[in-house]
């Protein structure tokens, strides 16, 4: 359905207060370094019947605009700017907040819901840093019944799912006046140092595509029960649900390449991880910034010929081989070492035709539904701006025990993907949100 989304102000939120001199100049963290110049966004959505007295909107907005501004006291270095490949120049500038309204109710969206649609709650200027230059964006948009969709962009230069969820969570304690929120860390950059001399590319640049086409596929509890005793093995007994879900997502994808090419292609799925546990020693888990890494796992030959279990088992060996071959490097100039090693493996990944690669993100656990800012908790919250190629993004479903996946590839790609019966025997494709 085409929906018509008005915008009908917008006004720049800054700290509630200044930020002080001797922290003006915050440094990146290595990792940091590699991240595109996008933002890391989500959308959550709430009904007008939350709760028993519902606010007027009005006095929601306000509401939002006051705890945002006490939020990114809290958070500085998200209301400065990017100064240069190593820093941000944390001047208060603030964050573009914007109030829009939305000619439709919320069911209407929540009946089929789809990325095209859901782009439209965030603002325009989240597509690129250089329209607004600031680093958190907002959108407040409310329907005809009194829903409202609150959609938030972070630059992914400062924050990975895990600082976005953070973030959220902290602004959504601000609004509730409660003191749950636990302080960011800034220590990421004191473990990893970034280096003035390495200027790379984001190897996400290689996955946007003109024509990319998106899928919303649900795995309910019992489906991803049944998936994850399929791909039991002696070697990994109880497969996590993200194990099982990207597990199967990876072999219908990869089987696309035998039906397009008549044989199938070695295939390489990227997973990644939030390491701040994995670290040697642990990072804390508040600790702001990208502290994100990845690990790869490998087939030879097209995924359809070999088993789940084992898909899932070269899942598990490649976290497990993280663990034990770089938890402890990840830091000061060996984490150097390790990075640009890395980066350049990947990088070339991505530049050749033989090996078919995916890239698989993860939000789940991370508690995202629990967000309340005064009208109850969320009746939905998705991802949104995915049109990268060749990637999939899980997320939790509201009730905690399935997973929602986006999957993006190239046009051709999904019209042979949506057909496979495998995939359709455990996943619903684009159910309403219940």
């Amino acid at each position: 359905m085409e929906i018509k989304v008005e915008i009908i102000k917008r006004e720049t939120i800054k700290p509630s207060t200044p930020t002080s001199h001797h922290l003006r100049c915050f440094d990146l963290c290595l990792i940091d370094q590699l991240q595109p110049e996008y933002y890391t966004s989500l959308v959550l959505f709430y009904s007008n019947s939350s709760t028993d007295s519902p606010l007027p909107h009005a006095e929601r907005s306000q509401r939002l605009k006051a705890s945002l501004s006490e939020t990114l006291t809290l958070f500085y270095p998200l209301a400065g700017k990017i100064k240069d490949d190593v820093s941000i120049d944390c001047n208060d500038d603030g964050a573009d907040f914007f109030e829009a309204r939305v000619y439709c109710r919320l069911s209407d969206i929540l009946e089929q819901p789809e990325q095209k649609m859901v782009r439209r709650f965030l603002p325009t200027e989240i597509q690129s840093l250089q329209r607004t230059g600031n680093l958190v964006v907002v959108q407040a948009t409310l329907f005809e019944c009194g829903g409202m969709a609150l959609g938030v962009g972070i630059s992914h230069r400062l924050a990975d799912a895990s600082t976005t969820s953070m973030f959220i969570h902290g602004w959504a304690c601000a609004a509730l006046g409660s003191g749950e929120a636990v302080p960011p860390e800034f220590g990421a950059a004191s473990r990893l140092p970034p280096r003035r001399e390495f200027t790379p590319k984001s190897p996400a640049t290689h996955l946007v595509v003109e024509k990319s086409a998106t899928r919303r596929y649900v795995f309910d509890a019992s489906k991803i029960a049944a998936l994850r005793a399929k791909g039991a093995s002696a070697s990994v007994e109880k497969p996590t649900r993200v194990e099982a879900v990207s597990a199967l997502i990876w072999r219908c994808a990869t089987s696309v390449s035998k039906l397009k090419y008549g044989s199938p292609r070695p295939s390489k799925l990227i997973q990644m991880i939030n390491i701040r546990k994995r670290l040697l020693p642990p990072s804390p888990e508040n600790c702001f910034g990208n502290l994100v890494w990845c690990f790869e796992a490998q087939t030879g030959g097209g995924c359809r010929d070999i088993e789940l279990h084992s898909l899932v088992g070269k899942l598990r060996k490649g976290i497990q081989g993280f663990t034990e071959n770089y938890a402890a490097k990840f830091q000061g100039d060996e984490a150097f070492s390790v990075v640009f090693k890395s980066y350049k493996e990947i990088d070339s990944l991505f530049t050749t035709e033989i090996m078919r690669f995916f890239c698989c993100s993860s939000w789940c656990k991370f508690p995202v539904y629990e967000t309340d800012f005064g009208w109850g908790k969320p009746r939905w919250v998705t991802i949104a701006n995915m049109e990268s190629k060749n990637v999939m993004v899980l997320m939790d479903t509201r009730d905690g025990s399935g997973i929602e996946a986006w999957v993006c590839l190239s046009e051709e790609d999904m019209g042979l993907f949506e057909c496979d019966n495998e995939l359709l025997q455990f996943a619903s494709l684009n159910p309403s949100v219940n």
